[in-house]
């Protein structure tokens, strides 16, 4: 591996040379954006071809079984088998893909790990070949982000560039998955954050069509659901996608806090078997009452979009009741309150997967509910397959904060164009809805809460990407608080500052002693013995925690107007952290990231 290693380097330095002398850092970079995109596309049609091949063999295994059997136990072995992968042979957490890529960019340099070119693949392979209730998305844009970081790497690329050549693998990754070039572009730029400039669209559009290439070259040109459209596009229907838009916005809400909720109890369960046992039993249950939960549900929505929605109720116990509006109401409402619940359960079990397939699932299930409805109640008749495609660019612009992205997805994989103005209408007001009450994203959340996400914002991006011990200054003198003022004089001909921390004998920060405060009475040796320094200081406006968020940190500037501010470990005096310091490092770190 060590030999491997170094030829690699090795012949990275000569390739590295060469650019240098013939061809330019830009065309270089579009280059590697060529490569990245060509193997983000082979990743995803490996990616398609292994759950297809999982799937295969879990059927031929278990011909002769009960169909429902088949449904309560192959998701709970699918998901032991990935938790067994992950543990023993990963040693790594796979789960949440595009937060961690989100992570790498702001806390780790964007840099990821060697494992993830793969360990993705593999797990999410097993995971959703098996049945388990989530997608495949988020692990190839994780696969994706992950090779463009390592190939980065390989040629020693600076910040901007490894987070150019991420994103360029996570939009290849997207777009090949999907066969939607647009959309994986856009992708990465909205849920990526990647500033829009020239420097990094013409990358982007290179990878996400050379990805989108190589699928079609291996999967063939067929759009992942095929439909046709009930009725053209009237005018008479838009305040109703206004109203799917709302209804969608409270379903991805009921769904992202829902998950949230759900796999922070799970969380809780330190036993990672015991934590298995109790998802799968979660899980494998909800499957076996509501079959379409079974997989990423691809084949519900196709049902639903080409008007076989009696298939909804297929291999349910639920069928007894026939297939009337009525039944197939209340089951699709049924459908919609627990998928949430599976797809935790899934993930909280050690599955591995994403949230794009579920997001889908439920904005198709929710446009179909929300015709159906309508058309029972006889308020207006709608078209339900249009009401079903535009529900799932609803939701997905919901959960993922994304509008455009959801827009050009679902036009790009329905051929669903006609409806590109209630696409629009939907998702927009979906997304708005959802902003009230929530705002970020199933993905951005863990880290907002953190302090640890990167935002458009630019003076917010530069604030994350800082870290408070890089602007911690240390060489501030201390004295103790019973000191003398004539200790306190002898401190100060030493020291080069103007300010002197006063501590305890348990090194914790009590005050501060200011050199402007004692300069009338420094030179007054009657005070020397007299006078202690607990009777000169005075406390500080406001004390910075060691592991505060930079953020944070310039709010307490701004709100006390200080200078400088002291940093506690708890009550441990730590530092001092200027604002001369941290414009200093802000100035850095800005021309580290900004795009030309």
């Amino acid at each position: 591996m060590e030999k491997w290693d170094n030829i690699v380097k090795r012949l990275t330095g000569r390739i590295g040379a060469w650019q240098i002398d013939h061809i330019g850092q830009r065309n270089f970079l579009i280059l590697l954006s060529l490569v990245v995109g060509i193997a983000s596309g082979l990743s995803a049609v490996v990616l398609k071809h292994a759950i297809l091949f999982v799937k295969s063999v879990v059927v031929g295994t278990f011909v002769g079984y009960s169909y429902n059997v088949l449904l309560f136990a192959c998701p709970v072995i699918g998901v032991f088998i990935t938790l067994l992968y992950v543990r023993y042979a990963v040693r790594d957490s796979l789960s949440h893909g595009v937060t961690k890529i989100l992570y790498a960019i702001s806390q780790s340099g964007s840099s990821l790990k060697r494992h993830h070119c793969y360990s993705s693949i593999v797990a999410s392979s097993f995971t959703i070949g098996f049945g388990g209730s989530v997608g495949a998305e988020a692990p190839i844009a994780l696969t994706g982000a992950s090779i463009g970081s390592n190939i980065g790497k390989l040629f020693r690329l600076d910040y901007k560039t490894l987070t150019l050549l991420m994103a360029c693998g996570a939009a290849g990754g997207i777009a090949g998955v999907f066969k939607a070039p647009i959309a994986g572009m856009v992708f990465a730029l909205e849920i990526l954050m990647l500033n829009l400039t020239l420097a990094s669209i013409v990358p982007l559009l290179i990878s996400a069509i050379s990805s989108t290439a190589v699928t079609y070259y291996f999967l063939g040109h067929d759009v992942e659901f095929s439909t046709p459209i009930d009725m053209a596009f009237s005018l008479a229907n838009i305040p109703f996608y206004l109203l799917l838009g709302i209804f969608s916005g409270f379903v991805a809400l009921m769904f992202t806090r829902g998950l949230w909720t759900f796999e922070r109890h799970m969380g809780r369960v330190g036993n990672v078997y015991l934590r298995w046992l109790a998802g799968s039993v979660v899980m494998g249950s909800l499957i076996f009452l509501f079959p379409p939960l079974y997989g990423e549900g691809y084949t519900t929505i196709s049902d639903l979009l080409n008007g076989r929605e009696s298939n909804l109720l297929t291999n349910s116990l639920f069928a007894a009741f026939g297939d009337s509006d009525f039944n197939l109401i209340v089951f699709a409402a049924l459908v919609l309150c627990f998928k949430t619940f599976a797809t935790a359960a899934t993930t909280g079990a050690g599955g591995v997967g994403g949230t794009f397939a579920p997001s889908l699932f439920l904005g198709g299930v929710a446009g179909y509910f929300f015709s159906k409805v309508n058309n029972m109640i006889g308020w207006h008749e709608l078209p339900t397959t249009n009401f079903t495609l535009v529900g799932m660019a609803g939701v997905m612009a919901a959960v993922m904060h994304a509008p455009l992205t959801s827009i050009f997805l679902i036009a790009e994989i329905t051929n669903g164009y006609q409806l590109l103005l209630p696409l629009m209408a939907t998702s927009t007001v979906a997304y708005l809805t959802i902003c009230y009450f929530e705002p970020n994203s199933i993905y951005t959340k863990p880290l907002a809460d953190k302090g640890e996400l990167l935002t458009h914002e630019r003076d917010k991006t530069v604030l994350t990407l800082m870290h408070l011990d890089r602007v911690i200054e240390t060489d501030f003198l201390t004295i103790q608080a019973n000191a003398t003022l004539g200790q306190m004089v002898q401190i100060i001909a030493a020291s080069q500052r103007n300010l002197f921390p006063v501590i305890n004998d348990r090194n914790e920060l009590i005050g501060v002693v200011l050199l402007n405060d004692i300069r009338t009475i420094m030179f007054n040796k009657a005070m020397y013995n007299t006078t202690l320094v607990r009777e000169l200081m005075i406390v500080p406006p406001a004390f910075i925690q060691q592991d505060e968020c930079m953020e944070s940190v310039m709010n307490k500037f701004e709100q006390t107007g200080a200078w400088n501010l002291p940093v506690v470990d708890g009550k441990r005096y730590v530092g001092f952290v200027s604002k001369s310091k941290i414009f200093s490092v802000y100035r850095r770190v800005l021309m580290h990231v900004s795009y030309e």
